[in-house]
């Protein structure tokens, strides 16, 4: 492939961390001859007082497939955890080796979590529901009052773990999280990242809320642990949660960014979702094979296919300048 091709596949955010956030990382360089040192638990400090809950129900990491496969290995074999599909399937893909099964539940005609299929798949077999808030990658997310009702109902018959890497890109990201259930003491685990609307990709840190049984077991088995980290990536993390303007200032470009592509997929009469993630996801008419190989032609890279919707393609947000090529792309391919 060539190194001439624009990335817009992995659901970046190229605009990059916040001004404060570099600045810490770049002070961090003259100590790089020493270890972090306590900045894991100032990070897990600000992390929990940002959440509301005390730091033992903080556990630091790009945890999911460390969760899954405790939560399956810890389990009865053959314990099922149902997901929606396609999906990201970090979690989910560690599941088997833990000794579970993976149970898919398709998305809804809207392309959203399908809670009552959800419902209907629940067995005493069942050790833990997996759903991602805003869906990946359909962008979509579910009503807020009918998602946290759904998922408290079912927190009392399993584990439920939400994955909210992408809902801080909402503007009403306070009232749709379901850390106030985890808060209130629900069986719930949510999940974050700095990959996402920080612009941390490159230092893979993020963390899960989690009730204190569930994060004491990952403690105890090495996750989240202290020496995990890099003092950039803490810095960095820490940084970007002290910067309080960053993330409403970074909702409004990426918003902005994505209601140009809505836009153009209603100008072509192109059936799209209605994303709230930093990415889109649309209809493409042919096999996203032959979308994708048109696209690269242009100088586009949009990465692989979401089976069983194999005529719809997921679209990053990037720099102003690569969504205008990959909008003009787009709408030749189209159009």
């Amino acid at each position: 492939m060539s190194h001439s091709l624009v990335r817009l596949s992995l659901n970046e955010n190229p605009l990059g961390p916040s001004a404060a956030a570099k600045e810490a990382i770049r002070n961090e360089m003259d100590q790089i001859g020493r270890y972090p040192g306590q900045k894991a638990d100032l990070l897990t400090k600000a992390i929990a007082a940002r959440e509301g809950v005390p730091s033992d129900q903080i556990v630091l990491g790009e945890i999911l497939g460390q969760l899954g496969f405790q939560l399956a290995a810890n389990g009865p074999i053959g314990g099922e955890f149902i997901y929606c599909e396609p999906g990201y399937t970090a979690l989910v893909d560690a599941v088997a080796p833990g000794g579970g099964i993976v149970v898919p539940v398709a998305l809804n005609e809207k392309l959203e979590n399908d809670l009552p299929a959800i419902s209907s798949k629940m067995s005493s077999r069942t050790q833990a529901i997996y759903l991602v808030n805003p869906h990946n990658p359909s962008g979509t997310v579910s009503d807020g009052e009918t998602f946290l009702r759904f998922v408290r109902e079912m927190s009392t018959h399993t584990t439920v773990i939400v994955d909210e890497a992408y809902l801080e890109f909402a503007p009403d990201f306070e009232q749709r999280t379901a850390v106030g259930l985890t808060r209130a003491g629900d069986n719930v685990i949510v999940f974050r990242t700095f990959a996402k609307i920080f612009g941390l990709a490159g230092l893979s840190i993020g963390y899960a809320v989690a009730p204190k049984a569930h994060a004491g077991a990952l403690k105890r088995a090495g996750i989240g642990g202290p020496d995990a980290f890099d003092r950039f990536a803490l810095a960095g993390a820490l940084a970007s949660l002290q910067d309080t303007g960053y993330i409403p200032m970074m909702r409004a470009k990426v918003t902005a960014e994505r209601d140009k592509w809505h836009r153009l997929f209603d100008s072509l009469n192109v059936r799209h979702t209605d994303s709230h993630g930093n990415f889109v996801f649309f209809e493409t008419r042919r096999p996203h094979a032959e979308f994708s190989q048109a696209l690269q032609a242009k100088g586009i890279d949009i990465g692989r296919a979401f089976p069983p919707l194999d005529q719809w393609a997921r679209i990053s947000i990037g720099l102003p300048t690569e969504n205008e090529i990959a909008r003009k792309a787009v709408a030749a391919v189209l159009g």
